[in-house]
């Protein structure tokens, strides 16, 4: 019954209060509907002096829910009432003429005071639809992510999942995986930091983060080098002062929805060898360590492998480590027995004897291509097996 009273109050103001509503839309390109029966609100208040109904304050509440689905800002919605209001202000002599001061500061009060309650009210509905659209999307994220990482989706579905995260799964992307050094760094607070140095170097197109597994993802457009994506957002991060030290892993890139889950497993097993072989970068590329993927493959075979050609090692003075590191060191610097030497702080001659000796137990020479190739191949399995400090696994 009061809904029916306020609407027949507001009735002979119909007209005038729809031109208000046109022009002050117009004004501030923003759709009339959101006004509602705002402006009816205010023209009672100013006329009437009525006090809006708990379903008018509730319908204000619901339009300010849809100015948030409508992707209206709550800034945007907020300068519409306030330009309805002064524009009906300036109206209403037409509807109710006075000369009483009296009454006019009595219609101006009404109406700020409907006027705060309704931007009030407004605003409170878009900040809880927008939390409730957070909350929405991020589940959707999340399960997209999931789905998108994991490669075994249906995969037309997926393409069209991917469309509303600006997506297109047509085209290559890479995978970079960023996680902390130490477990006590916020995790959120480099997601969020990421996200704006992805936006800044990719664009808002073609990219996506996400926490996951406490680490963050990035999933960017392909570029000319993987070096250079995970250089760039290791740099954003130092640049944006992220509390703590991070590792980047990048993955290869690939197209398609395969591709993006093929990206990610390359990146996530680069950190996982980034860690068991102790690499000092904090920019890890899967191309440099697609060796030890391959190594890592056929366990049983590696195990053979360090075990016939590096085990003797263990019967050198003081064990195996020293003559393992050494013929790390010498093939890391490329086979150069000097650059070894500056590497290992020893002279030249400690670096020559070892090799001897190292020919001697294994059978196995550095001067030889076949046998050298095969002692590298053996110190690399060594590495990933963390052999002698971890004991080989037996044959049984």
């Amino acid at each position: 019954m009061a809904r029916e009273r306020s609407r027949s109050a507001a009735a002979p103001t119909d007209d005038w209060l729809a031109a208000v509503g046109a022009a002050t839309a117009a004004a501030c390109h923003t759709p009339a509907d959101l006004l509602g029966e705002y402006l009816a609100m205010l023209a009672d208040a100013a006329i009437h002096g009525r006090r809006p109904d708990p379903w008018q304050r509730d319908a204000v509440r619901e339009l300010g829910r849809r100015a948030a689905e409508q992707g209206v800002d709550a800034g945007r919605a907020v300068d519409l009432y306030l330009s309805a209001a002064w524009r009906l202000w300036r109206e209403l002599p037409a509807v109710a003429r006075s000369s009483d001061p009296e009454k006019v500061r009595a219609a101006a009060e009404a109406v700020l005071r409907v006027l705060d309650d309704a931007v009030g009210i407004l605003v409170d509905g878009h900040q809880s639809q927008r939390r409730e659209m957070i909350r929405r999307e991020e589940t959707l994220r999340a399960a997209f992510v999931d789905d998108l990482l994991r490669g075994d989706a249906d995969v037309s579905a997926l393409v069209e999942r991917a469309a509303p995260f600006g997506i297109d799964l047509g085209k290559a992307h890479a995978v970079a995986l960023i996680a902390p050094c130490e477990a006590d760094h916020s995790l959120d607070n480099a997601a969020i930091a990421l996200e704006r140095v992805v936006v800044e170097r990719f664009g808002d197109r073609e990219v996506l983060v996400a926490a996951k597994d406490g680490r963050v993802i990035a999933v960017v457009p392909a570029t000319t080098s993987d070096f250079d994506t995970g250089s760039a957002l290791h740099q954003g991060l130092e640049r944006r002062r992220v509390p703590g030290r991070w590792r980047i892993a990048t993955g290869r890139a690939f197209t398609g929805a395969y591709g993006v889950a093929r990206s990610y497993e390359e990146a996530r097993d680069a950190l996982e060898y980034a860690d068991r072989l102790n690499l000092n970068s904090d920019v890890i590329n899967a191309r440099d360590l697609l060796v030890y993927r391959v190594l890592g493959r056929d366990q049983a075979a590696i195990v053979d492998l360090v075990r016939d050609v590096l085990e003797p090692l263990t019967h050198a003075r003081g064990g195996a480590e020293v003559p393992l590191e050494t013929l790390h060191q010498y093939f890391a610097a490329g086979g150069v027995a000097m650059e070894a030497a500056r590497r290992l702080h020893v002279s030249v001659r400690t670096v020559t004897y070892r090799l001897t000796r190292i020919a001697q137990l294994t059978g196995f020479s550095v001067s030889d291509p076949d046998q050298r190739f095969i002692l590298h191949t053996a110190v690399l399995g060594a590495r990933l097996l963390e052999w002698p400090a971890t004991p080989l696994q037996s044959d049984s």
